[in-house]
């Protein structure tokens, strides 16, 4: 299974203080031998992730870059000019923390960014929620991949499995008894597996991320229709303790069948 390293959260390291330090390009290098995609998403609101970061990623950087973005089109212009191997598109919103659902596939900006970037040779990606309709949806827009948004499975796992529930970072809509929580995990991680089978009878290449970490991957390598996974704040999170190299062998290790 391959494994895109998201970056982003070294970028926002990097703004807390508007320095030049932690550099991203020299995070890049670091991952080079030993992931296989380096995963940016630059937002509208270039909160983390700059300009400047996604042209020097793609001059310098060795890795294929994959490249998260909204149906902006001052985004998506500048994907077509500088050509990252991929783009995953992604909704947001100004509000959130970060990427809270996937994509709403019927909204018409997604068809004209799809068609630009198809036209710039650029491969892509569509974000979105497990059900088969937007899978069904995904393909009809000829899209190449899709990324299962693992969020929901992710605090499901972590509600049920952690002790987040007792601190200020719980989901008061996930204070449930155990025995729900178990079922809806249960009902979760099976909308993913049927999703996949059903992306990958299609055609699509299928990927998955959002909030996956150390414990909870365990099931989703399990999934034999996925090729790979985006991962981004666990990775980075480690790697203030164990280094950024070790981190991510860490992660690689997991990732085996």
């Amino acid at each position: 299974m391959f494994l895109g390293v998201n970056i982003d959260h070294i970028a926002i390291l990097r703004q807390a203080r508007m320095v030049n330090d932690p550099d991203l390009l020299k995070a890049a290098f670091i991952c080079e031998n030993l992931c296989e995609q380096i995963t940016i998403h630059l937002r509208e609101d270039r909160r983390h992730t700059q300009d400047f970061d996604l042209i020097n990623l793609i001059k310098f950087c060795k890795l294929p870059i994959n490249l998260e973005c909204a149906c902006v089109d001052e985004i998506i212009n500048l994907a077509t000019t500088l050509r990252p191997s991929r783009v995953t598109l992604v909704p947001e919103k100004r509000e959130e923390l970060t990427t809270e659902s996937g994509l709403n596939l019927d909204n018409k900006d997604l068809v004209l960014s799809i068609e630009k970037l198809q036209n710039a040779g650029i491969e892509i990606s569509l974000f979105i929620n497990p059900n088969l309709k937007d899978i069904k949806k995904a393909f009809a827009l000829k899209a190449q991949f899709i990324e299962l948004h693992t969020g929901n499975y992710a605090n499901l796992y972590n509600a049920l499995f952690t002790n987040i529930n007792n601190t200020a970072f719980a989901l008061d809509e996930l204070k449930l008894s155990k025995f729900e929580l178990k079922q809806r995990l249960k009902d979760e991680l099976n909308k993913l597996k049927i999703c996949a089978k059903e992306a990958k009878s299609l055609g699509l290449k299928v990927a998955a991320g959002h909030g996956l970490n150390y414990h909870n991957v365990k099931e989703i390598v399990k999934i034999n229709e996925i090729c790979e996974l985006n991962i981004g704040q666990s990775i980075v999170a480690r790697a203030i303790f164990v280094g950024l190299k070790e981190a991510i062998l860490e992660m690689k290790a997991l990732l085996k069948r």
